[in-house]
């Protein structure tokens, strides 16, 4: 079966911002009633999480079930991503071309994924890395790139749901509102 997870990763934090913000989105679910204040053992991966708030459903599209899990704030330099498989393209950020790392039967392409994987490790390590597009030519910015699926995010702040039903568009809009109209995005994944 497995553990859902959902992240709402912050594009636009800095490592030096993203600790604030961290605690400004956290006051703000606590606020609403999304997620209690209190910590407990609820999140996969981290030793204690916020557990769903008496408000848990204002956040969700769909209150067929009640989240069973509860939320982890990661903070630093990381790449999220939607855990079992893996991104089918890439999306280049100066030519919108996609370049596909997969046939449709799932065998890897050979040579795709290389510049990727390394841009990926340079990036967790430094914080900085491009890829070239092998259409138009141009280096893009690892993080300036999208993903099928939004299957990666690079970034400094996530907020990491365990188990929840899907978010509806009207939370997600007002949850970027409280971080400062950061862009953010919605990684999704299954362990």
């Amino acid at each position: 079966m497995g553990n859902h997870f959902q992240t709402v990763v912050d594009l636009d934090a800095t490592s030096v911002d993203a600790p604030a913000l961290a605690a400004r989105g956290l006051d703000w679910l606590v606020m609403e009633g999304i997620v209690r204040a209190e910590r407990t053992d609820c999140v996969l991966g981290a030793p204690l999480g916020h557990p769903p708030g008496p408000l848990w459903a204002n956040a969700v599209s769909d209150e067929d079930w009640e989240p069973s899990d509860g939320l982890n704030i990661e903070i630093g330099r990381t790449v999220f991503h939607g855990g079992q498989g893996d991104a089918m393209y890439a999306v280049c950020p100066h030519c919108a071309t996609h370049t596909d790392l997969y046939t449709d039967e799932w065998d890897v392409i050979e040579g795709a994924w290389e510049p990727f994987g390394k841009a990926i490790e340079t990036w967790h390590d430094t914080g900085k890395a491009t890829v070239t597009c092998q259409r138009c030519g141009r280096a893009g910015d690892l993080t300036a790139w999208t993903w099928a699926d939004d299957y990666y995010a690079f970034g400094y702040l996530g907020f990491e749901f365990w188990d929840w039903p899907e978010f509806s568009p009207r939370f997600l809009s007002r949850f970027a509102e409280t971080l400062g109209g950061h862009r953010t995005v919605l990684v999704g994944g299954k362990l």
